[in-house]
């Protein structure tokens, strides 16, 4: 059974950095692309970054480029995504989820996801 649980979320200052984490089970990131999805109150979900499972190759969304890395540890079965830069509009829960095409904006969470708030 595929779990996965999101961590590194926080209160933060614009400008600011946080490093989200995504810890899944078995050995996903071996076979699967997935990436990081996010959704404010209210708002329509939002794909942000993906990558695939063996070269490890990147996708990112316009808002990301330049500000966000998505990485993986492959043996720890956890991504990561580097988030800097922060803006208040980057505030919402980031979710962890399997990428099946790209651009990707729909998804269906897998786990609680972590919340992203950044204010002054």
């Amino acid at each position: 059974q595929l779990q996965v649980v999101e961590s590194g979320g926080g209160l933060v200052q614009p400008g600011g950095s946080l490093r989200l984490s995504c810890a899944a089970s078995g050995s996903f990131l071996d076979y699967y692309t997935i990436g990081w999805f996010r959704q404010a109150p209210g708002k329509e979900q939002e794909g942000v970054s993906c990558i695939t499972p063996s070269d490890g190759k990147t996708y990112y969304a316009d808002f990301a480029k330049g500000r966000f890395t998505i990485s993986k540890d492959n043996y720890k079965n956890t991504m990561y995504l580097q988030m800097n830069s922060l803006k208040p509009e980057d505030t919402a829960v980031y979710y962890c989820a399997p990428c099946t095409t790209w651009p990707m904006d729909l998804f269906d969470p897998w786990g609680q996801g972590t919340q992203v708030t950044v204010s002054s």
